[in-house]
């Protein structure tokens, strides 16, 4: 007798997996969340708003996965993928409603399940993102034996007279950085080449433990200040790194003129260097202990930083905006 459990796929351990992350989920549930996990589809109600505009975003968590597969830790990735989406979207001044995730494997382990989810669960928590669905899917044959990928989707919504594109960035703006917790979630294919011993030691733990460090969630400090005040520009600094990344907020004929003094290199970047990797180039492949950019009126910055530290963040004013063509230059 050939069954769907004979060709490579538990369909128990897929109600095991959902049994051990039910109680999870609902956590991050709000009065907003209309169904329950199980249902075809998720409802959502937006609530009152004037006019409002609806910011999506997706990502997933890269090769930094194989660090956990390899350290068989898999509580905190399911945080960057959530982090990765919730904060693209805040780059627009939306605030997270929910988010769904993917995940993936070649054969499901429920409590290897679990542990992801409990991740996504705290990232959820962070954001104030309800977590209200998602897909796994087995699939023998196309994943090795122990590997998962996981991937996110972010719902968030912002009045539409308070969307932020950078269109709104003057020059004597002053840009605000927000540091990093680590390497976040970009970059690991060229960190993994460098570092392929993840037990030795790093400012007293080992390199593997610190490099899944989970990327930092900037949602609630963020919104903290667009409460009070606008922002005329925010970037989150990911794949591509300084370089690729506040030049996308940047308007034209405009340059975001950056102190590389006042960007606080994080250890985990100066062994990188000292690994071989020029320093202009991990400018432009990492975040550099930078993970978020905000473009201020020079007028709030002050009180934009008193916010921000309020809020749990350790702000530094980094640059300000000049005229010029090239969008970004570090000094």
């Amino acid at each position: 007798m050939v069954t769907y459990k004979s060709a490579g796929v538990d369909k128990e351990e897929g109600y095991k997996s959902v049994g051990l992350i039910k109680d999870m989920v609902k956590r991050t549930y709000n009065k907003n969340v209309l169904t329950e996990l199980g249902s075809f589809g998720a409802l959502y109600e937006l609530g009152k708003y004037n006019n409002p505009v609806l910011v999506s975003g997706t990502d997933g968590v890269g090769t930094k996965l194989k660090i956990a597969f390899t350290l068989n830790k898999y509580n905190t990735i399911g945080i960057d993928c959530v982090a990765m989406c919730v904060n693209d979207i805040l780059c627009h001044g939306a605030k997270p409603l929910f988010f769904l995730d993917y995940l993936a494997c070649g054969r499901l382990d429920a409590e290897v399940a679990a542990q992801i989810v409990s991740g996504i669960t705290e990232g959820c928590l962070q954001s104030g993102a309800a977590l209200v669905g998602g897909e796994t899917a087995e699939m023998p044959g196309f994943y090795q034996p122990g590997e998962y990928d996981i991937a996110g989707f972010a719902v968030g919504v912002v009045e539409k007279d308070a969307v932020i594109t950078g269109d709104k960035i003057r020059e004597g703006d002053v840009i605000i950085g927000l540091p990093s917790s680590g390497v976040h979630s970009n970059g690991f294919s060229l960190v993994r080449k460098l570092i392929t011993d993840l037990t030795i030691d790093f400012n007293g733990m080992p390199i593997g433990e610190a490099l899944l460090t989970p990327t930092k969630i900037y949602v609630k400090p963020v919104l903290a200040v667009l409460e009070k005040f606008a922002v005329n520009g925010m970037a989150h600094i990911t794949g591509g790194g300084l370089y690729e990344n506040i030049p996308r907020v940047i308007p034209d004929g405009l340059c975001a003129t950056i102190d590389k003094a006042k960007i606080k290199a994080l250890p985990i970047f100066d062994l990188i260097e000292k690994l071989g990797v020029p320093r202009e180039e991990m400018y432009g492949t990492f975040n550099m202990g930078l993970g978020f950019v905000m473009v201020v009126n020079p007028d709030n910055a002050a009180n934009i930083v008193k916010i921000l530290e309020e809020n749990g963040e350790f702000p530094e004013i980094i640059g300000t905006i000049t005229s010029g063509n090239e969008k970004i230059c570090l000094k």
